[in-house]
């Protein structure tokens, strides 16, 4: 099959011809049809974030089940499916206690003494997320995986795989808006356009968009906020304080920088919470005043928008079917897989909500 290979950071990935191994006891193949191209994987390209190469990377993915293992039963050839970076085992304790999408048992990937999934040149290659979406089929744990509706668009599903369950799980599972509360969302990217759709899905009465793009602010409105704060042109803290005369109940920072968190808290009013969803780079640390505090401000963060992907996912779909979840408008280019270094670019750029890979 063919495939993208990251080589390291800084580099370009590469199309080549990896081998894919038959399915084991509890593994899926799925044919890849669409998958978007996330913020995430842009990190590992950069190097904010450590990936030992080669591997390949993608992770919002949608696709066609190919072939099973002896003990799956979940799900059969022919079946649509959504791919989730949030595999988990069902019996440790996050698991059991309700938050599988924590869950990081080792006992999900194949042992040292078994033959890797995927090789290239006779070299094993990583799963980036145990998925690797940037490939003709992904071979995958069944508790990576959800069933859809015949009837739902690929390409729109592949957005649920990850950023759109990230940022509607935030704002409904994470945060738990209240209906009628206030909202703030820093950047307008897919997961932030996301999160601004789960706070109108949640009943918000004001959704406030943060970024320095004029056309996302723009799609911002068209997907649900209420007012659009433009950060390249003055304080944002300053204009949502403003806004909302003393600040907001909840805000999301949906970039993975650190000053947009310091500000996702600090533009907060009086006993507010702040959630943070993108991944700031390793090392880098925020800072918050500490008499703030005393206000009883909190800060928390979101991991995959807090999913429970069996349930959430197929209500995802069912509310993009029946209007309520507006995907299509969040795809800004599609492409094939020979176009992901320039998805990379156009995000890096600015240009994109986001870039979906279509295989079919």
């Amino acid at each position: 099959m063919k495939a993208a290979i990251f080589h390291g950071p800084h580099q370009p990935l590469t199309i080549e011809s990896v081998e894919i191994d038959n399915p084991m006891a509890r593994e899926v193949v799925v044919r890849t049809v669409a998958s978007g191209v996330c913020h995430s994987d842009l990190h590992f390209v950069d190097g904010l974030y450590p990936m030992p190469p080669p591997a390949i990377l993608g992770h919002e993915a949608a696709g066609i089940v190919e072939a099973v293992g002896d003990q799956v039963t979940y799900v059969k050839p022919g079946d649509h499916v959504i791919c989730c970076l949030s595999v988990f085992c069902g019996h440790c304790e996050m698991c059991v206690s309700g938050r599988p999408n924590l869950c990081r048992n080792p006992d999900l990937r194949r042992r040292p003494d078994q033959p890797p999934k995927l090789s290239w040149n006779g070299t094993p290659v990583a799963q980036f997320a145990n998925l690797g979406a940037y490939a003709e089929k992904m071979l995958v744990h069944e508790n990576a995986i959800v069933k859809m509706r015949d009837d739902m668009p690929f390409g729109a599903a592949a957005l649920i795989g990850c950023g759109v369950t990230t940022g509607v799980g935030a704002v409904l599972n994470t945060a738990r808006i209240e209906a009628g509360s206030s909202v703030a969302v820093f950047g307008c990217g897919g997961v932030g356009l996301s999160a601004i759709q789960g706070a109108r899905i949640g009943g918000a009465r004001m959704i406030i968009a943060v970024d320095t793009v004029e056309s996302k602010l723009a799609t911002a409105k068209e997907l649900g906020a209420t007012h659009v704060v433009d950060a390249s042109s003055g304080d944002p803290v300053k204009a949502i304080r403003d806004l909302t005369n003393g600040g907001v109940e909840y805000s999301f920072e949906a970039i993975g920088l650190k000053r947009a968190a310091e500000q996702a808290y600090e533009c907060l009013g009086i006993g507010g919470t702040a959630t943070v969803i993108g991944m700031i780079p390793v090392g880098q640390k925020i800072e918050l005043d500490g008499p703030s505090f005393l206000q009883e401000k909190k800060i928390q963060g979101s991991s995959m928008g807090s999913n429970r992907f069996l349930k959430d996912m197929p209500r995802y779909v069912d509310f993009y079917m029946q209007g309520r979840l507006k995907l299509d408008e969040m795809i800004t280019r599609t492409g094939t897989l020979e176009d992901v270094n320039e998805a990379f670019r156009a995000m890096k750029a600015g240009e994109v909500a986001r870039t979906v890979l279509m295989f079919e």
